[in-house]
């Protein structure tokens, strides 16, 4: 590696002392979006417990579906600042090893990411229909059946 030394008003600039900087830079950073992903599924957790709690003191009998896609919403966030994470960490030392890493856990979270948005819509598309047909009966006043 070579360096380059640079005299700017009286201080010595060198090139590997600029990329030893902004590698740091770069790790404080990583480890303050691992820090947001692991806060983000804790307060997933927090948000889902007392979510379990109130549905077994006054909604018994009636889906939990809201409160685990409440939960999936979290670690799906969660899932992405880790991936970012794991980008952060491989660009300021990429070595094949860490790019074969990289791509391994970019595969594995990009699919429980998908599987869980998946699941997440059908979740959605299936309480729809449940909650409509609450909030309105088929033979509603004022509705007409006839002319459909």
């Amino acid at each position: 590696m070579f360096t380059i030394h640079r005299d700017v008003e009286g201080l010595s600039v060198s090139y590997a002392d600029a990329e030893e900087s902004v590698q740091r830079a770069v790790e404080w950073l990583r480890l303050l979006v691992e820090t947001l992903g692991a806060i983000v599924i804790a307060t997933g957790i927090v948000v889902a417990v007392f979510g379990l709690i109130r549905h077994a003191l006054h909604a018994r009998g009636t889906s939990f579906t809201p409160i685990r896609l409440s939960f999936a919403r979290f670690l799906t966030l969660a899932l992405e600042l880790q991936l970012a994470a794991d980008i952060l960490s491989t660009s300021v030392a990429p070595t094949w090893e860490r790019i074969g890493k990289l791509a391994a856990i970019a595969v594995i979270r990009t699919a429980l990411n998908y599987f869980l948005s998946r699941e997440m819509k059908d979740e959605q598309a299936a309480e729809e229909p449940a909650l409509r047909g609450h909030a309105t009966a088929p033979d509603a006043p004022g509705k007409s059946s006839r002319g459909r």
